[in-house]
Parts: C-alpha cells; structure tokens; sequence
C-alpha cells in the first residue's frame, strides 16, 4: 500500500480550495486544511481532513500549520474585483500573503509548492495567449496586479529559498460543491439565472470546470516542472450573452431575457450609477467602469498544450462546465437566491 505523505490546502473553504481537499481525501492523501474562520464548519461536512486556523497575512500561524506537511497547495488570496480600499484590502493582502505563507513553507521544511496564480496574470495581446506570452501589461486593478506580482514574487522567493514551485493559471472557475458567497465566476451565472444582467457588456470569461482545476492542481504537484507555469484553462472563452443564451435553451421556463447590445457610452452610464449605488450599500456592484473599459471585448482564449503535455491537464468543455454548474445552482436555491 502506498503511503501519503501530508499536504497542506490554504484557502480551504474557498471554491477551488474546497473542491481541491475532496479530491486530495479521495485519492487517499492525508490533508490539513487551513481557514481564516475556524468557526465556518460547513465546507468540511464529511469530510475525514484536519482543518486549522491560519490568516495568510500572519506568517507564525504558516510555520506553525506547514509543520510535517511535505506539499503545499498555496490557494488561499483575496479573491475579489471590488473593494473600498482595493491597495490595501486586495494588492497588500496578496503580495504580503505570498510572501509570509513561502517563506513559511521554507522554515517548515516543505518540499514543494503548488502556487495558485491566475489567467490575469498572462498577456492577453498575442492570442492564444500562452505561458510563454509573459505577464500582463494592464496595470488598470488592483488584483489583476495582485497576481501579476504576486506570481513573480513566488517564483522568485522559491528559487532563492531552495524550495521546488510550480505556478497553476485557472481560469473562471464554476460548477461542483459551493457554499455562500460565491467566487466572483460562479456569481455571474446566478445573476444571469436571477436576470440580472441588463444589457450584453460584450465581456468574455474563459470558464473551466472547478473539479479539473483542482485535478490540475493535483497534476502541477505530481508532474509540474518546478518554476514553471500552467494555465489551467479551457482554449475558448464564451461571452455572458452566450451563456445567457445557452441557459435560455436549458431553462425555458426561466424566461431569461437575452441581454440587448447598447453603446458603450451607455454601459459606462450604467456602471457609474451600479458603482455609486454599490458605494452607499458597501457591497460590490454587478458592473464597474472598470470592468468595461478593462473587459468589454476582451478575448480569453488560450493555448494550453503545455498543460496537457506536460500535467496531462484534459478539462471538460466550457459548454459542459455551463450546464453541470448551472443545473448545480437550480438544485441549490438557497445559493441560487443569494441575497
């Protein structure tokens, strides 16, 4: 029988790093789950794993939760596109937790890391992009440069600290278990089923199925070529009228209305007055100027043969992971009607 040696998944009750401890779990390999919030038990419901507490943005709590851990799943970050202070609730967060959480890994004496980074931090000007491509140029959000610097920072804080990395790139992750709130990708297709999205924004996302990301992830630790990246991704991106579209077709009796097409001066109206409402409620608005200026057209198509030849990465279909997240989603209406 072999034997497992202990790997560790930060951000454990986020979407991918959840969905990351089942698959771990059920290949038989000893985990240790850490969250911010020991108190939140409800990801880890059946589940035979050690849940810890421990805040990316304190390094003691890391050294002392990667003690015996031979692999280091590093997903935990601050997944979010709006914030009030987003230098401070986003950027700092991120760079500062990649920062304590390798350094960390390094005084514990883990062997290897897999980094979650992210698609937004690829140059998207040749498509397909690909790893090769370099990193984003937009400097335009704050945590699009999060996890362009980010990235960098671990790749080089690995190689002068003598420990083996391997940098993952997913894209929008959706489908499979969830629990409230839900990540930034997975909210868009409640909106879409809730009707809430007015008018076609001409904004793409790449969407990838959450199980083959964290099998990706898996992979990356296995096969992954240490200071190397891998995009994790699916080659075609699909706009949200698209997927409107396709949940249209699954859920007729939604009476979903297909987004019309305006002028982008009205889509930037329209942002201002969602960013000025989000301001007086404290909560992010469904569209930002941003998000217009920075996405609307935006292709995110991707060259992910690396992957595939080299983790042997093989995600299902956008299309697929559309149908099983959102008939996930109308069998959980308590997600679905997230207030």
């Amino acid at each position: 029988m072999i034997k497992h040696n202990l790997s560790l998944v930060s951000g454990a009750n986020g979407h991918l790093g959840n969905n990351l401890v089942r698959l771990l779990v059920q290949k038989g390999i000893p985990v240790r789950a850490t969250v911010r919030n020991i108190k939140n038990k409800k990801p880890f419901e059946g589940l035979d794993c050690e849940v810890i507490q421990a805040d990316i943005t304190d390094k003691a709590s890391f050294v002392k939760a990667l003690q015996g851990v031979e692999t280091f799943y590093a997903v935990g970050a601050s997944f979010t596109l709006w914030a009030k202070d987003p230098k401070r609730e986003i950027y700092d967060v991120n760079i500062n937790g990649t920062r304590n959480t390798i350094e960390a890994a390094a005084e514990a004496g883990v062997k290897r890391i897999v980094y979650v980074s992210s698609i937004a931090a690829l140059d998207y000007t040749k498509l397909p992009a690909k790893e090769s491509n370099g990193y984003n140029p937009d400097r335009r959000d704050m945590y699009y440069n999060s996890k362009n610097d980010g990235e960098k920072l671990a790749l080089e804080l690995a190689a002068n600290l003598g420990i083996d990395l391997v940098s993952v790139m997913p894209s929008a992750m959706i489908g499979s278990e969830a629990f409230l709130p839900l990540n930034v990708s997975y909210n868009v297709l409640r909106l879409i089923l809730n009707r809430q999205i007015p008018v076609d924004t001409k904004i793409t996302l790449n969407w990838v199925d959450v199980k083959d990301v964290a099998e990706g992830c898996f992979l990356a630790a296995q096969k992954g070529r240490s200071g190397e990246r891998y995009i994790l991704a699916n080659e075609k991106c699909m706009s949200i009228t698209e997927t409107t579209l396709l949940a249209d077709i699954l859920y007729p009796e939604l009476h979903l209305k297909i987004p019309g097409s305006v002028p982008k001066v009205l889509l930037f109206a329209i942002a201002a007055i969602m960013e000025f409402t989000a301001k007086i409620k404290g909560k992010a608005p469904v569209l930002t100027r941003k998000d217009i200026a920075m996405f609307s057209g935006l292709q995110q198509n991707f060259d992910i043969s690396k992957a595939r030849n080299e983790l042997g990465f093989n995600p299902k279909s956008p299309e697929l992971a559309v149908k099983e997240a959102l008939k996930y989603l109308m069998k959980n209406p308590e997600i679905l009607k997230e207030a």
